[in-house]
């Protein structure tokens, strides 16, 4: 496993954290195919931290961002956890949407600029089993890791000496209370990348 998706640090950190299990996705400006597109159902999280802006979070979180300059990077680079994604949906009614904001760590504002940006592309909802290294990986930045991409390959990484960031128990919990959300406002088709 050598795919990595390029996350902001803070989303990585909550995931991490058992913050969330949610991220949205509407792709980066190079994106083929015209939106995002979850290219395997396991990747590491590669956290970025150029384009965070603490505005667009929610105050718990912004009071932990600080804002770079364009095209900082660390020069080494920390990957603390590899995921699984169990669930994904593409959604495109800003209801649906509102009502995920219990969810996750971005703000109301942020959410709604996301569906509105390239309007005719749905925002991917991926629901995500995290699981944390015993010791994170340290490697050097390397160019090809810039850009406004998603996907990236990384060196190879040991994804076996890692945990669950919760029990299955508590995970389906999560999804359920999640699913029930979005069913209070759509009818819930969902794709199950590692079924």
């Amino acid at each position: 496993m050598n795919t990595a998706l390029k996350e902001w640090a803070i989303a990585v950190e909550a995931l991490v954290q058992g913050e969330m299990i949610l991220l949205l996705r509407k792709g980066g400006i190079r994106e083929q195919a015209g939106g995002f597109t979850l290219v395997q159902p396991r990747f590491w999280l590669y956290p970025t931290f150029e384009h965070q802006k603490p505005h667009l979070l929610k105050t718990t979180y912004a009071d932990r961002v600080q804002s770079v300059a364009s095209g900082w990077h660390p020069e080494m680079v920390e990957i603390q956890a590899w995921v699984e994604v169990t669930h994904a949906y593409q959604v495109s009614e800003a209801a649906a949407i509102e009502a995920l904001l219990p969810f996750h760590i971005w703000t109301e504002t942020f959410v709604t600029d996301r569906l509105k940006w390239q309007p005719r592309s749905p925002v991917s909802l991926l629901l995500l089993r995290v699981y944390q290294l015993e010791q994170p990986v340290q490697i050097p930045y390397s160019a090809e890791y810039g850009g406004c991409k998603s996907w990236i390959e990384l060196p190879d990484l040991d994804a076996n000496a890692a945990r669950p960031v919760f029990a299955e128990a508590d995970y389906q919990r999560q999804v359920e209370q999640i699913q029930a959300a979005l069913e209070q406002t759509i009818p819930l088709t969902a794709s199950h990348p590692t079924a």
